[in-house]
């Protein structure tokens, strides 16, 4: 499937929160790998902020989101706090993954993977030294998906989130 990623504009704004609660209802339906809740993550003021960063990136299949991710040098703090990286760099050297969605009517399309390509080529591009993502250690297909991907995994941490009961996410590390 052949898709189209850009920056996100303010236009798309409407459109990812659609996404959004459309996603975290297909996902209350099923199983909630990542844990995410309708209402509270993702929600339109995520892409909101990634727009007004331009740091939001949405592929496109014509007129329709196909998915999304924002993509920033904001690390968590227990990414700071982390000694097993497979490059030590500054924070201004390494992009991180946030906030990555696909579509429901686009899953098991590839769409991940061509984002996560996107992702490697666009950082390349800004002379960065690696990628970082965080992953709540429950969502399997999303781990199968960035291990695929050349992700490496570095280590599991809190991410303060216990009181939503997502108590350990995976780090995860691409060096460019």
């Amino acid at each position: 499937m052949e898709i189209k990623i850009r920056q996100g504009t303010q236009a798309d704004v409407a459109l990812l929160a659609q996404l959004y609660d459309d996603l975290n209802d297909y996902l209350a339906a099923r199983v909630n790998y990542p844990g995410w809740r309708k209402g509270f993550y993702p929600i339109e003021e995520d892409a909101q902020a990634g727009v007004e960063q331009q740091s939001l990136f949405v592929a496109t299949q014509g007129t329709q989101i196909a998915g999304s991710f924002i993509l920033q040098n904001k690390q968590e703090d227990a990414y700071k706090k982390e000694e097993n990286w497979q490059i030590q760099a500054e924070e201004e050297a390494v992009l991180v993954i946030h906030t990555f969605v696909v579509a429901p009517a686009y899953l098991g399309c590839g769409i991940g993977t061509q984002l996560l390509d996107f992702a490697c080529k666009y950082a390349k591009a800004a002379h960065k030294k690696a990628l970082r993502l965080d992953v709540y250690e429950k969502n399997a297909p999303a781990i199968h998906l960035y291990e695929k991907c050349g992700y490496s995994y570095i280590d599991t941490v809190s991410l303060g989130l216990e009181a939503y009961g997502l108590d350990q996410f995976r780090l995860y590390e691409k060096v460019l």
